[in-house]
């Protein structure tokens, strides 16, 4: 009998046991979740700056489970999801449109200069930019899209008056150049020009745009729209604008994007101007590029000065043209042959490198540098900071 008293003892001391072990078990989960959930909330609430430094004040396990191996697993797991669940509840939505508004508080009234007013798509984009009305605060001038890109030159908008180019800007507003340009036209320069090419390109002005990366960019004289596309695509920028005077051009450029499968579509316009009329602010701008396009601009003398006035201090300007030095510079009455041709085409052939480090000088630029490769030359300048 004493002994099955014993057995009888001890047995129920173990079942208490076993229960009691269970139920703390069963009761660590729920409250440790009960604990991930206040910190949560605290955290969601709390601000930024003291997100993280709020776990160590806020939950302080019970010393029974402190030290188990459960509790330090589980910890782990909760310092996780409540980071997660302070980064999912930051608000963003104010910062986005934000950095909309400045992106558009970039572009101005070629007229006046003064800042356009926009209303449509609150997104910065392509596809939203056309659908767009903007509207001059000071002269009341509206600007619209039309289908592909924003027209922001002077005429924009009107029914029967219009101006024509010379003949060097007038020649790519045909659409079967436009059409050609990617297809044969860009390619001719890399034969007789020494142009290494969009990729090469972009690799070698890659030092040059080093100090402005995360900023805006404008791709003026842009045509199809290679080194946008190149510029979109790289996330070095912002803001890509492709800029032309020939809506042809853009036409085939919005094409070209269109196709494009690994490209973002957001923070990239298309915006038909005047180089010699730029619709931007003064001191908006970080960079400007413009490829195979001084020969082309009726005055590259009012484009630089253009680029200069809307480029931020310490903004860059990097170019492409070609250059006729050397033998061709020995040729007979050279110069009086050269003022002739730009006379009829409108367009400019550079006899020496010292001609664009003056166009440069002349237009507030500093720091300038050269790159040559045969008839291709790349220059850089910046606006003084």
């Amino acid at each position: 009998m004493q002994f099955l008293f014993y057995f009888f003892v001890t047995f129920f001391i173990f079942v208490f046991i076993f229960i009691f072990v269970n139920s703390r078990r069963r009761s660590i989960p729920a409250m440790a979740t009960k604990m991930a959930t206040v910190v949560a909330g605290n955290l969601a609430l709390a601000p930024a700056a003291n997100r993280i430094s709020c776990y160590s004040s806020t939950f302080k396990p019970p010393s029974s489970i402190g030290n188990s191996h459960f509790y330090r697993n589980f910890a782990a797991k909760i310092r996780a999801s409540s980071v997660t669940a302070a980064v999912e509840t930051t608000p963003a939505t104010d910062v986005n449109e934000n950095e909309a508004k400045a992106k558009k508080q970039v572009l101005a009234c070629p007229i006046c200069y003064d800042t356009l007013i926009w209303n449509g798509d609150p997104v910065f984009s392509v596809d939203s930019t056309p659908r767009s009305i903007l509207k001059c605060s000071n002269c009341k001038k509206a600007y619209g899209g039309n289908g592909t890109h924003l027209d922001l030159t002077v005429a924009s908008g009107s029914k029967k008056y219009g101006e024509n180019m010379p003949a060097s800007s007038e020649v790519f507003r045909l659409p079967l150049v436009s059409f050609l340009y990617e297809r044969g036209w860009r390619q001719g320069f890399s034969l007789w020009g020494g142009f290494p090419g969009p990729e090469k390109e972009f690799d070698m002005m890659k030092d040059y745009l080093k100090p402005i990366v995360g900023g805006s960019i404008i791709d003026a004289s842009c045509a199809s729209g290679m080194f946008s596309r190149i510029f979109a695509k790289s996330g070095l920028f912002s803001l890509v604008v492709a800029l032309d005077f020939s809506e042809s051009m853009l036409k085939q450029c919005y094409d070209f994007i269109k196709q494009e499968e690994n490209i973002s579509k957001e923070n990239l316009i298309l915006v038909r101007a005047d180089i010699a009329r730029l619709p931007f602010a003064s001191s908006s701008i970080d960079a400007v590029h413009a490829g195979a396009a001084l020969h082309c601009w009726p005055s590259p003398s009012a484009g630089v000065a253009e680029i200069s006035r809307i480029l931020r201090p310490g903004g860059v300007f990097v170019a492409t043209t070609f250059i006729l030095d050397g033998p061709y510079s020995f040729i007979p009455f050279m110069s009086p042959i050269r003022q002739s041709i730009g006379q009829i085409s409108g367009s400019r052939v550079y006899l020496s490198e010292r001609e664009l480090k003056d166009l440069c000088s002349t237009c507030g630029l500093v720091d300038y540098t050269c790159v040559r490769n045969r008839r291709f030359v790349m220059i850089s300048a910046r606006k003084p900071t």
